[in-house]
């Protein structure tokens, strides 16, 4: 079983800032490309220079870089081709591209920017120009890296709360994929299926706050109690409010535990009231729960936990039509 603080460690390990930004400068054109890395060796950075397409990628997998500097028209592979190919691997489309040019072309700035180009920068190159682009490229890089890392914080630490009534090291992995696979059978957007996992992720973080002796218990619950417990959704939403790249899940982890009669909680909502994502996001992590073992419960099977969600939309619960197309999308699937 992973704790909290091993969960947050675990993290916090992963998030580092270099106290010198590196920078990398691409051009076939010597000169250029020394006076490029002279320029910003005296602003203080550590500079990488390549002289071709195939070195500067090879580099940017390997190395850990805050900005790329690259020349639009270079021979062999050109800078627009490298950009799509850096923007193409995860490890760099975080990168941002500052595109080095002589040509004052619309055209060739639109196809910069479509390749993934962050922004432009006119050669010859002026000192102080580059200098503001540069720093403020890699400010604005570094703050979302911070964004990120908080918000990996907090996937750790729902995991470690997670871990506490699960026998499995990853227990939201299989809601994840339930969301990922349901919101494609949905048609839903890539950002919508986004904010899905990330509640798939975050939807219980709220019971941080909620004693084992409550969270665990297995027999029946006072009145308190349960008042206690239904607060997790709020706890929940106020503790991933901060992160800016969450607000989408905001309202599926304060949500997901309405009922479409309006009986539900915390706001008592009805119908499409429901924000229409946690409605979604209720199905799977009801079938995931019902299908899961916990240490107080075996986990029941596929067609058990299909019934038990129509029952539910009979009695007035759940979204009939959603749970008919959970139900077509489950046929034939494994989960």
């Amino acid at each position: 079983m992973i704790s909290i603080s091993e969960g947050i460690e675990d993290s916090i390990a992963n998030i580092h800032h270099l106290d010198r930004p590196k920078v990398m400068v691409v051009d076939d054109r010597a000169l250029t490309r020394q006076l490029a890395v002279d320029l910003l060796q005296l602003e203080g950075y550590e500079v990488r220079e390549a002289e071709g397409g195939a070195i500067a990628l090879e580099i940017a997998s390997e190395d850990d870089l805050d900005l790329i500097l690259l020349d639009v028209l270079m021979s062999g592979m050109d800078g627009l081709e490298v950009c799509r190919r850096l923007k193409q691997n995860e490890k760099t489309a975080h990168i941002p591209i500052l595109f080095m040019t002589l040509a004052d072309d619309r055209r060739l700035r639109l196809d910069g920017l479509e390749a993934g180009g962050t922004d432009f920068l006119a050669k010859p190159i002026d000192r102080l120009e580059l200098s503001v682009r540069v720093k403020s490229l890699i400010h604005q890089k570094r703050l979302n890296e911070d964004l990120n890392h908080s918000k990996q914080v907090l996937f750790s630490i729902a995991r470690a709360i997670e871990c506490r009534c699960s026998d499995t090291t990853n227990p939201s992995e299989r809601l994840i994929e339930l969301a990922q696979k349901f919101g494609e059978h949905l048609q839903l957007s890539k950002l919508e299926i986004k904010h899905l996992k990330n509640a798939a992720h975050l939807h219980d973080i709220g019971t941080i706050a909620i004693p084992d002796a409550i969270f665990l218990k297995t027999t029946p619950l006072t009145l308190k109690e349960r008042e206690l417990i239904r607060q997790h959704v709020l706890i929940g939403e106020q503790i991933c409010q901060p992160v800016r790249d969450l607000q989408g899940a905001l309202p599926i982890i304060r949500h997901h535990h309405e009922r479409w009669d309006g009986s539900g909680y915390p706001d008592g909502i009805a119908g499409e009231n429901i924000p229409w994502l946690a409605q979604v996001f209720q199905i799977i992590d009801i079938y995931d729960a019902l299908t899961s073992k916990r240490p107080h419960k075996k986990p029941l099977s596929a067609d058990n936990a299909l019934t038990i969600l129509e029952e539910e939309a009979e009695r007035g619960w759940r979204n009939p039509e959603l749970v008919a197309q959970f139900c077509a999308f489950l046929e034939g699937k494994k989960f």
